[in-house]
């Protein structure tokens, strides 16, 4: 399949991702739009896995107040260099982020930050529901069930709200890709009357 420059700017537009790396991946999957968002993703992870050490010293604050004006939330959105920091797509990464925030009110940046004797509280809750089960499936349910509690507690592991398919880690992921550096949420708030 031949592939078009209007296919090269739909899976730019669609990704932000740079115009030769589309065609790249374009061209590695043969003209499937599809696989080559697949290749994207998979690359995402790669390069934020190979920029994971790098030392973050600027960033951009972001806030959100629904438009109710009872529940509010600020984050900070650490990068490398302010010549991201400053960059209007990466701003308003931070305020999506806090968007997220503002809606889920999350407690944790990361499932790693829960602190253990919340996760023995929330099993003895849990052991209790599945106490009624088949025996041979009650650690299956109970690690279930459990997941999916502290999955919605913590930031990164939240689906995005806009976008149910993505997560906030993988936004990060795909933002690393797009400005060539390591993005982190440095810290978050969240407010509500």
């Amino acid at each position: 399949m031949a592939i078009t420059t209007e296919d090269v700017k739909k899976l730019r537009d669609e990704t932000g991702i740079s115009i030769m790396q589309c065609k790249k991946a374009l061209e590695e999957a043969g003209g499937d739009l599809e696989k080559a968002r697949v290749i994207l993703e998979k690359q995402s992870k790669a390069v934020a896995s190979k920029k994971a050490d790098r030392e973050l010293g600027a960033g951009a604050v972001a806030s959100y107040v629904h438009n109710t004006g009872t529940v509010g939330a600020m984050v900070l959105l650490l990068c490398e260099t302010d010549f991201v920091a400053r960059n209007e797509e990466f701003k308003a990464l931070a305020y999506d982020i806090a968007m997220q925030v503002a809606a889920t009110a999350p407690e944790f940046k990361s499932l790693d930050e829960i602190p253990e004797d919340a996760k023995e509280k929330a099993k003895e809750v849990f052991t209790e529901e599945v106490k009624d089960k088949p025996v041979d499936m009650q650690e299956k349910i109970l690690a279930g069930k459990l997941d999916s509690y502290f999955k919605e507690k913590a930031l990164l592991n939240q689906a995005f709200i806009k976008d149910p398919a993505v997560t906030i880690s993988e936004m990060l992921e795909r933002g690393t890709q797009k400005f060539g550096e390591k993005i982190d949420i440095g810290s978050f708030s969240r407010v509500a009357v």
